[in-house]
């Protein structure tokens, strides 16, 4: 059975920084690409960042500079380091592993920049 399951959510100031986990069990994590979506209230859901099997990544414009995906495929987790939040950055963060047509997802876990 296929689990992604996020951590690391929660509250924080404009500017302030949360960094993100995903830990991938029952898929050989390391041929997977990982990638981060998030999707704030009312809107659809959105890349935030992806991370290739040979460590390519990519990144949406809103996010360039500020957040950073990486891997640890030793412990089947991938990560997104996120930086000088701000308010818009507001949303349900998931987790997405991909391979040749499979796709899973997590639950998502919550960010909220508030002051």
């Amino acid at each position: 059975q296929v689990q992604l399951v996020e951590s690391g959510g929660g509250l924080v100031q404009p500017g302030g920084s949360l960094r993100l986990s995903c830990v991938a069990s029952g898929i050989l994590f390391g041929f997977y690409t990982m990638t981060w979506y998030r999707q704030a209230q009312g809107k659809q859901r959105e890349l935030v960042a992806t991370i290739t099997t040979g460590g390519g990544t990519n990144y949406a414009d809103s996010v360039k500079g500020r957040f950073a995906i990486s891997r640890d495929n030793a412990k089947n987790t991938v990560y997104l380091q996120m930086n000088s939040l701000k308010p818009e950055d507001t949303a349900v963060y998931y987790c997405n592993s991909a391979q040749r047509g499979r796709s899973y997802w997590g639950q998502g876990t919550q960010v909220t920049v508030s002051s």
